[in-house]
């Protein structure tokens, strides 16, 4: 992502390569600041509440109306924990536990690493919020798969289920193209 102006003075940048680096970058054309423009980490969940999942039907775009694990971006000056819970109670108004690292998925072809959690209910108090038109807890059978928002969210899902036969859940990290 090319950054136009300077945030440090606000003149224009130009995109070259700065003496001991080796990418392209933004570089103002007044001061010389260089600024950066790395991959978004979104941070989430799988909420568990015995043998069923939390999902959110987004009331948001993208993919507004189809069902995803509850995660967002992570915010400057917040861990990776807090994070996931943190949008956890955003998306459903449910309060977690973080119990282990779960997955993480490099998405390197929009720029993003996602970072997913299991985590356990504190209780069974959630619902809608601003950002999600329909919370519910779901049996593995009920899953509405053909109508999950991102490939990225059906695969924790699915590695879930399989992991959840053997009640052992490695972190694993993957690439999705």
């Amino acid at each position: 992502m090319d950054i136009k102006f300077c945030t440090a003075c606000g003149s224009p940048t130009q995109q070259k390569i700065p003496c001991d680096d080796d990418h392209v970058r933004s570089v103002c054309t007044n001061c010389g600041q260089i600024h950066y423009s790395n991959p978004k980490m979104v941070v989430g969940c799988i909420p568990e509440l015995g043998d069923q999942v939390l999902l959110c039907k987004r009331d948001i775009e993208p993919q507004k109306g189809k069902w995803t694990l509850p995660a967002g971006y992570l915010e400057n000056r917040e861990s990776v924990q807090d994070g996931a819970i943190r949008e956890t109670f955003e998306e459903t108004m449910a309060k977690v536990h973080i119990i282990e690292p779960y997955r993480l998925f490099n998405i390197v072809f929009v720029d993003q690493i996602y970072f997913m959690f299991r985590a356990s209910l504190l209780s069974d108090k959630f619902g809608p919020t601003n950002e999600s038109i329909d919370v519910r807890l779901f049996d593995e059978k009920d899953i509405p798969w053909d109508d999950i928002a991102f490939k990225v969210i059906k695969q924790t899902l699915e590695h879930y289920f399989h992991d959840r036969k053997t009640k052992m859940f490695p972190f694993k990290i993957f690439d999705l193209h």
